[in-house]
């Protein structure tokens, strides 16, 4: 059963209990990075780890995110600057802990390519909190692992 989390705005991305951040350098420029991101969001799920099914809601304003195990999210989009930034919380889930939680996407040239930087920004319970640095690790490979196949798709488009 879906629960309502918090509603948070992007400055929780400073002030947020948790926050894990992990940055990969893509050959592609933060244009076609962005597009990725923000406009095809039913790509996600053949480039990002975990995602089995995302889909943009209310004209680009949300998003509907499953994951393999099962875990839903619909989430709000906050920020959507072009080759920049994109970042989105999650109102309402059926993973278990969570209060809050906030993804802050950005991207910067990097030479003829793009450094992506992915802000993970979290609330819960101290026990899902320590759980969620337990997991660093497995994110951290997660979110690499995705840049790469990121890199990969859009090398062949």
């Amino acid at each position: 059963m879906a629960r309502r989390l918090r509603p948070v705005e992007l400055e929780f991305v400073e002030s947020a209990p948790l926050r894990l951040v992990f940055a990969a350098e893509v050959a592609a420029p933060p244009k076609a990075v962005y597009t990725a991101l923000a406009d095809d969001v039913a790509g996600w799920s053949s480039w990002f780890t975990g995602v089995a099914r995302a889909a943009s809601t209310h004209g680009g304003q949300g998003r509907e995110v499953r994951l393999s195990g099962g875990t839903r999210f619909t989430e709000t989009v906050l920020a959507a600057e072009p080759d920049k930034h994109y970042a989105y919380r999650v109102d309402t889930t059926n993973a278990p802990g969570l209060g809050a939680l906030l993804e802050d996407w950005r991207l910067t040239p990097a030479g003829g390519g793009t450094r992506l930087r992915w802000m993970f920004a979290a609330d819960g319970p101290a026990p899902f909190r320590w759980a969620l640095l337990l997991a660093r690790p497995g994110l951290g490979r997660a979110f690499r692992q995705s840049a790469r196949a990121l890199d990969h798709r859009l090398g062949r488009i």
